[in-house]
């Protein structure tokens, strides 16, 4: 019996992935552990090896397209085995009946395609039974079979999927069908509406409208309804279309969840930076010389990012009420102090985490942090390494930034957003003198950290940054 090559879940909010490189051709022979291909996520690249040793066979998975995560993309012979018009026999046989729907479900034929059997739209037999949470394809009360991708984009896109025509098999919508669907809007043809659906929620169905007449002054546009609308605002010609990949998707989803789900409060004060700058000059002088390709080069070089991070983790050990994440059943209050850092990379932004912040020398967290960045920007990131952590920083500093606030990323309950340190006009016992002043806002989850614990937890943080020192306790 061939194996299966599926798509494999690498992320934990991963529900598509795209094969950004086959590593083995059809037909070619390769061996168990081999690497097959190349997955690309929202936030990282990860090599996917073979699952057996064999002839890699009926590859369906193809390049820079989305695949649903469990669909087959290839499938690997024994050298003994039958393949071609004999194979029948030796793939598996229809996936079970799904109770919900009534009717035999089938795998989605989306990026990931099973191999045509012959005289039957049917999966190869032997694939997992589809359960009616769990499968790939999906019918909804009023009846309308889709794949769970083209729910998902036309739930996001305002698509009723009634009003949608399935071109999959056996009429199911998928997402081409989706696609089709908001391209209609940017051409002028239909508008969308507001429709009941039967949920009982509401939902935007398309429907035709008449072409605005250029000359119709602005006073008589009708009010904004979709992309069409608003692309009507601007000139033809004086704009392209960008298609979204999947990290700006997720970006987008985490943030409108977060911003909606999570009750943000902020605070925000100042910090004196001068003690921190000198300490940080005097460290970087003493780092010892290690020997490189390069030359000689020395063993740490601290960045002032480095001891915001030291400081933050140590403020939540101080403070270890604050050091905790919210569920609807009980508190998380964490061990440790696992710091994340946003980190900009092409097309959005990941937060690498420093484990243990609060137990590791400067030194360490800032080498630690070093690696993480530079493989971040090459998406080289494995799951564990930005995944989970109890808070975050974001430092835009370096962009001269005099403040701002960031939203928090779950779990976490807190985020300290990270000014640029510049000269101020402080007052020093009755007399005006020059700091370097830096400020930081933090927003907290209000669930977890409410005003007077996030206060404490902003002022330890504010005497490690002027106490230094303290840092190397």
């Amino acid at each position: 019996m061939p194996t299966e090559v599926i798509l494999p879940k690498v992320d934990m909010d991963m529900a598509t992935g795209q094969i950004s490189r086959w590593f083995a051709e059809e037909g070619a022979r390769v061996k168990k552990g081999d690497v097959l291909f190349e997955i690309e996520t929202d936030k990282a690249a990860m090599e996917i090896d073979a699952p057996a040793s064999g002839v890699l066979r009926d590859v369906t998975g193809k390049e820079g397209v989305d695949i649903a995560v469990g669909a087959a993309v290839a499938w690997i012979y024994a050298d003994d085995e039958a393949y071609g018009a004999n194979a029948a026999a030796a793939k598996p046989g229809e996936a079970p009946i799904s109770p919900l729907v009534g009717e035999m479900s089938t795998k989605s034929t989306e990026g990931g395609a099973v191999p045509p059997a012959a005289g039957s739209e049917a999966p190869p037999s032997g694939l997992p039974a589809i359960s009616p949470t769990g499968g790939e394809i999906s019918q909804s009360p009023s009846g309308v079979r889709a794949t769970p991708l083209a729910r998902r984009l036309a739930r996001e896109a305002g698509i009723a999927l009634s009003s949608v025509a399935g071109t999959g098999p056996r009429g199911r919508v998928v997402k081409a069908d989706i696609d089709a669907a908001l391209s209609s809007p940017l051409e002028g043809e239909v508008s969308t509406k507001s429709t009941e659906v039967a949920s009982g929620g509401t939902a935007f169905a398309p429907s035709p409208v008449e072409p605005t007449p250029p000359d119709r002054p602005a006073a008589g546009h009708p009010p904004l309804k979709g992309e069409g609308d608003v692309l009507r605002l601007f000139e033809e010609g004086s704009y392209e279309l960008v298609p979204h990949d999947n990290m700006r998707k997720t970006i987008a989803r985490r943030l409108v969840e977060a911003k909606t789900a999570i009750p943000h409060f902020y605070l925000t004060l100042d910090c004196e930076l001068d003690a921190l700058l000198a300490l940080r000059t005097q460290l970087n002088a003493a780092a010892p010389v290690k020997k490189t390709e390069k030359g000689e080069v020395p063993a740490y070089k601290l960045s002032v990012n480095d001891m915001v991070i030291k400081a933050m983790a140590m403020a939540l050990k101080a403070v270890p009420d604050a050091n905790a994440s919210w569920t609807e059943s009980a508190m998380v209050k964490h061990k440790h102090a696992d710091v994340g850092v946003a980190v900009s990379i092409p097309g959005g932004l990941i937060t690498p985490i420093i484990r243990k912040a609060d137990e590791k020398t400067l030194s360490v967290i800032s080498n630690e942090m070093k690696d993480l960045a530079s493989r971040a920007r090459s998406r080289k990131l494995k799951p564990e390494e930005y995944q989970g952590g109890t808070t975050a920083v974001s430092n835009l500093g370096m962009f001269g930034i005099k403040d701002f606030a960031a939203v928090i990323n779950p779990p976490h309950a807190t985020i300290l957003a990270v000014g640029a340190g510049e000269e101020r006009a402080v007052v020093k016992n009755g007399e005006i003198k020059i700091a370097t002043v830096m400020s930081v806002t933090l927003s907290t989850d209000h669930r977890a950290v409410d005003g007077a614990l996030g206060a404490e937890l902003l002022v330890a943080f504010k005497w490690l940054i002027e106490n230094p020192m303290g840092m190397l306790a």
